[in-house]
């Protein structure tokens, strides 16, 4: 069993890179190793054959492999890091591969920063893994067959979408095959920022990337029958009664220190209209209860609720908000530790109802710490989102802004997934099958970023677990689009 695999991967002209190709040609089931260059001054390497691309991630490059591999498998590291192959590693691969018939196979992987060895479990790739950011690891294990019909199936010549597009492509018509195994090391040499990799996606940097990635989903998702075109129903308000214009909703626990100012941001809003603000307050034991009591003996217009479940995630407590028949003809979220930017938020978010006859409105949102000075990126806009493709394209980001409001018998009739993650992805996505969402790019929301409300930091088990929950959510949502279709 030999010469069954063809190594591709990128050169910086680092010197580890010849390490890394030393090691992996000592192997037998290894035919050969490829360098990837795009500057033509870095010196060839030995023990391998160069290849020279406009950029790496390039539908270019995914090209050239295709062309330059002749073994069954081909073998793409997608990072210049130094590379250490776990015990029989290569083998594990080409047998998962070989017998799985996948197109694609990835491991889990272990990861040297600063001599410290971690380990980086990875998920499992599901048919609603759409995210361009989904984590395969640094070693991507193609059928060769796999990839060359990739290339037959796709006529984009993309600049930075060339990786994305090829595992959606292969996607299409073969399996792509976690194992959960440690099987190799990396050690990286510069690592991002977490909260700049949080929000990498709505940088406005990094625009022209975003774009194509935005059409390769588009055009995958036409593939598998799955893409909806500009249609929407648009909503009749009025039809039924309702004892407030809107109703803001808080769902807290435990933010005694917080939830006065998001109270406060509330009792000063302006409108030509009656609102309310519900605070579901899931069972507090931090005086959290105490101060919202004071504020609604000061306050006529705030209704404050103690659910009668002790079961209930951020989504069961926007259920019960909902379902109150206090609740206005259209709801906006607020949360406990956030603000409204000004007195005219409730206000321009109805009106934006109103526009444009949708059953959803999200707006714009500046991150600050708590004395509002502005952190990086500053302000969160998702301008990637148009009319036309907005719903299409919400299948590749793994979120679609903040804050969002709701046409209350819209939501009501959907309901809330009863969990504290990815509950307002869920609905956004279903609301986004039938309906319009209207979008406000101004700042209209200040979100305070501290130790207790970022999720820019989780570890990766928690960050793993979340992506597992957006990935099934996306799932659910691609066979309701295909049955929607038939």
């Amino acid at each position: 069993m030999k010469n069954k695999i063809d190594v591709f991967l990128p050169y910086a002209g680092l010197e580890h890179t010849q390490k890394s190709v030393n090691e992996l040609v000592k192997n037998e089931l290894v035919n050969n190793v490829f360098i990837i260059r795009i500057d033509e001054k870095f010196e060839s390497l030995e023990n391998c054959k160069a290849i020279l691309t406009d950029k790496f991630t390039s539908w270019n490059t995914i090209k050239l492999i295709s062309e330059n591999s002749q073994s069954d498998y081909s073998l793409i590291l997608t990072q210049d890091d130094y590379l250490e192959m776990g015990q029989h590693a290569l083998l594990r691969f080409y047998n998962v591969a070989n017998n799985s018939g996948a197109g694609l196979v990835y491991s889990n992987y272990y990861e040297v920063k600063e001599g410290k060895r971690e380990q980086l479990p990875v998920i499992d790739y599901q048919f609603g893994s759409l995210r361009d950011d989904f984590n395969f690891g640094h070693l991507l294990f193609y059928k060769t067959s796999a990839l060359k019909e990739a290339i037959l199936n796709s006529s984009e010549n993309y600049k930075f979408a060339g990786f994305y597009n090829l595992r959606l492509k292969v996607s299409q018509n073969h399996q792509l095959v976690r194992v959960p195994e440690f099987l190799y090391t990396t050690i990286e040499l510069n690592s991002l920022d977490s909260e700049a990799e949080h929000f990498a996606y709505v940088n406005p940097k990094n625009r022209a990337t975003q774009i194509e990635m935005e059409q390769a989903v588009t055009e995958h998702l036409k593939d598998i029958n799955a893409y909806l075109p500009p249609n929407f129903k648009d909503v009749e308000f009025g039809k039924a009664e309702f004892e407030t214009e809107a109703s803001v909703v808080i769902p807290v626990f435990n933010r005694e220190n917080t939830i006065g100012d998001a109270i406060d941001s509330v009792m000063k809003q302006k409108t030509d209209f009656k609102f309310n603000l519900i605070i579901v307050d899931n069972h507090s034991t931090d005086g959290t209860t105490e101060k919202i009591k004071e504020y609604k003996e000061k306050f006529d217009n705030i209704v404050h609720i103690i659910p009668d479940r002790y079961d209930l995630g951020i989504g069961g407590c926007w259920n019960v908000a909902i379902d109150d028949k206090r609740c206005g003809e259209f709801s906006l979220q607020l949360d406990s530790d956030d603000i409204y930017a000004d007195e005219n938020t409730i206000q321009n978010v109805v009106n934006k109802f109103k526009e444009e006859k949708c059953a959803m409105v999200i707006g714009s949102y500046q991150i600050t710490n708590f004395d509002l000075e502005e952190l990086p990126p500053g302000l969160i806009d998702h301008k990637e989102w148009t009319h036309e493709n907005g719903r299409n394209n919400a299948l590749r980001i793994n979120g679609l802004g903040a804050p969002r409001a709701f046409y209350t018998p819209v939501l009501r009739t959907i309901k809330v997934p009863n969990v504290s993650y990815g509950e307002d992805y869920a609905v956004g996505l279903e609301i986004s099958r039938t309906y319009q969402i209207g979008r406000i790019y101004t700042s209209i929301y200040i979100c305070r970023r501290w130790e207790g409300n970022s999720d820019a930091s989780l570890n990766i088990e928690k960050a793993n677990a979340n992506n597992v929950y957006k990935d099934r959510v996306r799932t659910f949502e691609l066979l309701a689009r295909q049955r929607m279709q038939k």
